[in-house]
């Protein structure tokens, strides 16, 4: 499998539990960090926190793990470090207040 392929199953994790606004950021060149953003948002904290959970799970049966994953516990933004890829799980005020894609604007949405 490609780097695409384990951010697709990221992209049908969140899917599979209602996230909404999900977009996928191609920062390939952009940034060293990493060369793709999964963005994501679940209405309330539980929403948030299940949708990390899948993630996890989903990727983890593809052998692919977190190298860090932040913000569990308070659920405004959690983030989870694939290296390759970055999933980002907002709540709705978090996503709004941190606007990444305002940030990463020059990235190619996929």
């Amino acid at each position: 499998m490609e780097i695409k392929d384990y951010v697709l199953i990221a992209k049908e994790a969140l899917e599979d539990k209602k996230g909404t606004d999900i977009k996928i950021l191609d920062i390939t060149g952009l940034s060293p960090i990493s060369d793709y953003f999964v963005l994501a948002t679940g209405s309330n904290i539980n929403q948030v926190k299940a949708m990390s959970d899948e993630v996890l799970d989903k990727l983890s049966r593809s052998d692919v793990h977190a190298k860090h994953i932040e913000g569990y516990d308070k659920a405004n933004w959690i983030l989870m470090d694939y290296g390759d890829f970055m999933v980002h799980i907002f709540s709705t005020e978090g996503r709004e207040f941190y606007n990444l894609e305002r940030i990463w604007r020059d990235a190619k949405v996929m």
